[in-house]
């Protein structure tokens, strides 16, 4: 699915989301993989409440957040109205949000300085909550980009879980917008592999077809659901 042709699904269509699961049907049907082993996670932000109502109407129960302010604006009355719903932060988290982060978010995707692993681990602790949480890896390598550095990304694992007592989940990547992401989802999955970590967060609205193929297992999409910001 690409951009192009996921432009007119928005989420005046009931059509949206069941588009977006038929694709990660197919895509893991080709990729031999169970449909149960990925996430679909609907980015809602930017989008108000009445936005986000139908598409939990349509049945989605996962939905990601770049923002804890923004999140914690939102989502407390919808999770109060249906309980059943899984929030994931999959924006930059800075250590003086990772209070709010804790008791809001039920995955956090930016795992990426000590600092945050400080911070996060006096809070786990502290709410005796735990979020999954994933290692961003920036594997373009680009400086506006939040994220470890590939060749980093083993010995920071290794410190997550030695120094500050974390258990991470997986790993997550957004490749260059310029690029052909097949390489950048490839490089995150041996990081994974080799540090043993089961879960992959990586595809977007325009490539997560191919981030199936090449092991996602949670996709993170936006557009194709809520429509063009």
């Amino acid at each position: 699915m690409t951009e192009q042709n996921a432009a007119p699904l928005t989420v005046h269509s009931p059509n949206a989301l069941a588009a977006v699961e038929a694709e990660i049907a197919r895509a893991c049907k080709e990729a031999r993989r169970d449909r149960a082993s990925v996430t679909l996670i609907a980015v809602s932000k930017t989008f108000a409440a009445d936005a986000i109502t139908p598409v939990i109407a349509a049945g989605q129960r996962v939905f990601g957040e770049n923002r804890v302010q923004e999140a914690k604006g939102k989502w407390p009355a919808l999770t109060s109205a249906y309980p059943d719903i899984a929030l994931h932060l999959i924006g930059p988290l800075q250590s003086n949000k990772a209070k709010e982060a804790v008791a809001l978010f039920d995955a956090i995707h930016s795992v990426d300085r000590p600092s945050i692993c400080q911070a996060l681990a006096k809070e786990i602790e502290s709410q005796n909550k735990h979020p999954q949480l994933f290692v961003q890896v920036n594997t373009g390598e680009e400086p506006q980009k939040a994220g470890v550095a590939p060749g980093e990304a083993d010995a920071f694992i290794a410190k997550c879980r030695d120094t500050y007592g974390l258990t991470i989940s997986g790993l997550m990547c957004i490749p260059p917008v310029d690029e052909p992401p097949a390489a950048h989802f490839a490089l995150t999955a041996k990081i994974a592999a080799r540090n043993g970590l089961q879960n992959l967060s990586m595809g977007m609205s325009a490539d997560f077809a191919t981030a199936i193929m090449l092991g996602a297992t949670h996709v993170r999409v936006g557009s194709a659901i809520f429509g063009h910001r």
